[in-house]
């Protein structure tokens, strides 16, 4: 367990400098003096309640004072704003039974800085089986202190590698402003290693820097041999036949092999040739991380392994005089993967991109079939194995919680600006297809980036005042957070019969700094002056304010940009929606 120091340790370590001793000095000397001294007389152009410098000595003296004083308020506003801001994974516990990751980062050293100007505001996002945590923003450092625990929910299978990334944070919809990436591969650490290690970063401005992060990783199975036991029960319907839990010398011997760590265990093993410019008899090993092959040949050993991850393409080649009149089986990894393992491959594409193929098995259709649906399992992420059984849950939850958690819609205080301004091809009944909850709108907002969207119906609330509430997730590709959003929204005619008014909230959850803020919209759609089957459109955007911070202005301005091109990006798509209706 990482050490947590008291708010009070914290201070005086972070306190306890020239800067801050230096003031607190120069302070004390000034109010001992004005104590010791009388009321000086009215001069030059001094008046009652004026009292000007009398020499530039006592001008300089200020001025140093001045700005002392300006940097003692800087450090103390960012220790407040650092000891409030929390990680939205930080002490989130791991549930079910099966392999627990936890990982403890501790610190980082020597972080680069994006702008020379100013020091990075950095967080850390950890990815693993398809899943992320993140941490704590840490203000304007570059040695950070996190000492924060993430933990990844129970697997069935353990994890083989973790991604880690530091990005300086700019808002809830940052994308390139990385401060150093790594990768950390399970099967090369003993857990030795990995109790206590730390993990150099990759990138130009983190090497310049010798960018480091300070982690402490366990991988854990709570479930004992019972988690492997159903792994295989799993596996089994998709591979069609019975596959045997190997015995503890079996899975050792495997593991010696390949110099694997103890966790890892075997699930089958075939014999096969592997296909280079003359074909080489060995041995294909198959566990639930790694394709492994071994021969041993006259007492020149061949052996090399890649991960299941690693694997873009699994292809199923039809006999031929070259594989002796057997179907061999072709395994492609993806763009420089895999590379430990170049000397097994036959080829190397354009695009650098490993090809292994391998032939002359015992059982052909057995052995494919297991390597099929091992890559299909292992490739597929949690969420995508879960979806079909938890998707109509998940929106009878999700409609539920809309239903009982609806925002206040307040507008009118909040200042606008106008981002978007169209006229479209369509009329406004068409238009306003796009607000109705049907099959329109969820293909639009799906091609945009939404996951998981789900809406109530509209209810009137007041005269002409009609209210229905929005939850959705942004994908990875919009927000790297991925987080949860939140909306209300209001529609209103416009008088006359011209058109209508939408106005919504939108709330960002699981973001950092995101209960700070509310997003505001209002679209205004109305009967178009150029054509009769047209209509204009309007969007404006503002953003209120629920918590000041140091941040303000920056997120603001990200908010602002990405809404503009995603707001142009939506209209796109419902115009060429009706174009490609209207012309099929």
């Amino acid at each position: 367990q990482t050490e947590h120091q008291s708010d009070w340790e914290l201070a005086t370590e972070y306190f306890w400098n020239f800067t801050v001793v230096s003031t607190a000095f120069m302070i004390l000397y000034v109010l001992v003096h004005i104590l010791l001294c009388e009321p000086s007389k009215l001069q030059g152009l001094e008046f009652s309640g004026l009292d000007l410098p009398d020499s530039f000595g006592e001008l300089i003296t200020c001025g140093i004072l001045i700005i002392q004083l300006e940097r003692v308020c800087n450090m103390v506003s960012h220790f407040i704003q650092a000891r409030l801001r929390r990680g939205c994974d930080h002490g989130i516990k791991a549930d079910g039974d099966g392999w627990v990751l936890t990982v403890a980062l501790i610190e980082g050293m020597n972080l680069a800085s994006l702008d020379s100007t100013r020091l990075p505001d950095p967080y850390v996002v950890f990815t693993c089986n398809g899943k992320t945590r993140t941490s704590s923003v840490k203000l304007q450092t570059l040695d950070p202190q996190w000492n924060e625990i993430l933990e990844f929910g129970a697997a069935e299978e353990p994890p083989s590698v973790l991604d880690v990334e530091v990005f300086d944070f700019d808002g809830p919809f940052d994308q390139a402003a990385s401060l150093g990436h790594a990768e950390i591969n399970f099967l090369k650490h003993t857990s030795t290693e990995l109790a206590d290690m730390w993990v150099p970063l990759e990138g130009k401005l983190a090497q310049s820097s010798q960018s480091k992060l300070h982690l402490r990783i366990f991988l854990d199975n709570n479930n004992g041999v019972e988690t492997i036991k159903e792994y295989l029960t799993k596996m089994e319907k998709e591979v069609g036949r019975k596959l045997n839990l190997r015995s503890p010398h079996r899975n050792s011997t495997f593991q010696k092999l390949f110099g694997l760590p103890p966790e890892e265990f075997l699930i089958s093993d075939f014999s096969c040739s592997l296909k280079r410019k003359m074909p080489l008899q060995g041995r294909l090993f198959l566990s639930a991380r790694i394709v492994g092959f071994y021969a041993n040949l006259f007492g020149h050993k061949t052996k090399f392994f890649f991960l299941w991850e690693d694997i873009e393409d699994v292809q199923v080649l039809p006999p031929s005089l070259a594989s002796v009149g057997s179907p061999s089986l072709a395994i492609v990894l993806r763009k420089a993967r895999g590379l430990d393992a170049r000397h097994g491959a036959k080829s190397q594409d354009e695009e650098g991109r490993l090809q292994f193929y391998f032939q002359s098995f015992v059982s052909f259709n057995g052995a494919s079939r297991t390597i099929m649906a091992l890559w299909r399992t292992r490739t597929l992420t949690p969420d995508q194995k879960a979806q079909i059984a938890e998707e109509q849950q998940d929106q009878d939850g999700k409609a539920l919680l809309l239903e009982e958690n609806g925002y206040c819609l307040v507008v009118e205080d909040t200042k606008m600006s106008k981002v978007y301004s169209a006229e479209l091809p369509v009329n406004i009944k068409l238009l306003m297809e796009m607000f109705e909850g049907g099959n329109l709108e969820y293909e639009v907002m799906r091609k945009s980036g939404c996951l998981s969207y789900v809406t109530t119906t509209w209810e009137a609330v007041k005269p002409d005042v009609f209210e229905r509430h929005l939850c959705y997730k942004f994908n990875r590709h919009v927000s790297i957070f991925g987080g949860e959003v939140t909306c209300t929204q209001q529609k209103s005619p416009i008088a006359n019969d011209k058109g209508w008014i939408v106005n919504e909230i939108m709330a960002f959850h699981d973001v950092p700094f995101g209960d700070h803020f509310r997003v505001h919209f209002r679209c205004q759609i109305e009967n178009s002056t150029l054509a009769p089957s047209s209509c204009k459109c309007d969007v404006y955007v503002g953003i209120k304010w629920l918590k000041s911070t140091k941040l303000q202005q920056r997120i603001t301005r990200n908010i602002t940009e990405k809404f503009t091109h995603r707001l142009k990006e939506i209209f796109e798509l419902v115009e060429r929606d009706f174009i490609g209706n209207s012309t099929g």
